[in-house]
Formats: structure tokens, C-alpha cells, sequence
């Protein structure tokens, strides 16, 4: 079996987690119990596998950080827009 495929699988599933989280936030137009704190991490994390991805050239790992990322900035500029807001009203 080709240990590729493992990697694929983790890459598509970690990524896919996000689509949920993000989907809801957008429909309920909030995102109070997202914490920021885990949110900011989470992000820096996904930075680092980017970085680590680039320098061994690693494409599964690269395409899975940089949509995961995308989603999670999504995510976080959801949840201070809507914190914005409700706290307005």
C-alpha cells in the first residue's frame, strides 16, 4: 500500500473539519463559542506546517495548510465581525 494515501487522507479530512464550523458561523452570524485563543493557535500552527511543507517541498501537506488556513481566517474574521456587531446593538 502507498503511504501516500494516508497523508492525503489526513490532509482532506483535518481540512474538511473546518467547512462545518465555518458554515454555521455564517448561517447563525455568530461565533461566540468559538474560543479565540484556540482559534489563534490553531492558526499559527497551520502557519508552521506551511512553512514546513515549503521547505521539504511537500505539495499534500502545502494545498491542505493553505486551504485550512483559508477556512480558519474565515473563521476568525467571522467571529470579530459578528463579536463587533452584537456588541453595537
Amino acid at each position: 500500500m502507498n503511504e501516500d494515501i494516508f497523508g492525503y487522507l489526513a490532509a482532506i479530512l483535518t481540512t474538511v473539519a473546518f467547512l462545518p464550523q465555518l458554515i454555521k458561523t455564517l448561517k447563525t452570524k455568530k461565533a461566540d463559542d468559538v474560543s479565540l485563543t484556540t482559534l489563534i493557535m490553531f492558526i499559527i500552527g497551520v502557519l508552521s506546517w506551511i512553512i514546513y511543507g515549503y521547505k521539504i517541498s511537500s505539495i499534500p501537506i502545502l494545498i491542505a495548510n493553505l486551504i485550512t488556513l483559508i477556512l480558519n481566517l474565515m473563521i476568525l474574521t467571522s467571529k470579530l465581525y459578528f463579536s463587533k456587531i452584537s456588541s453595537q446593538q
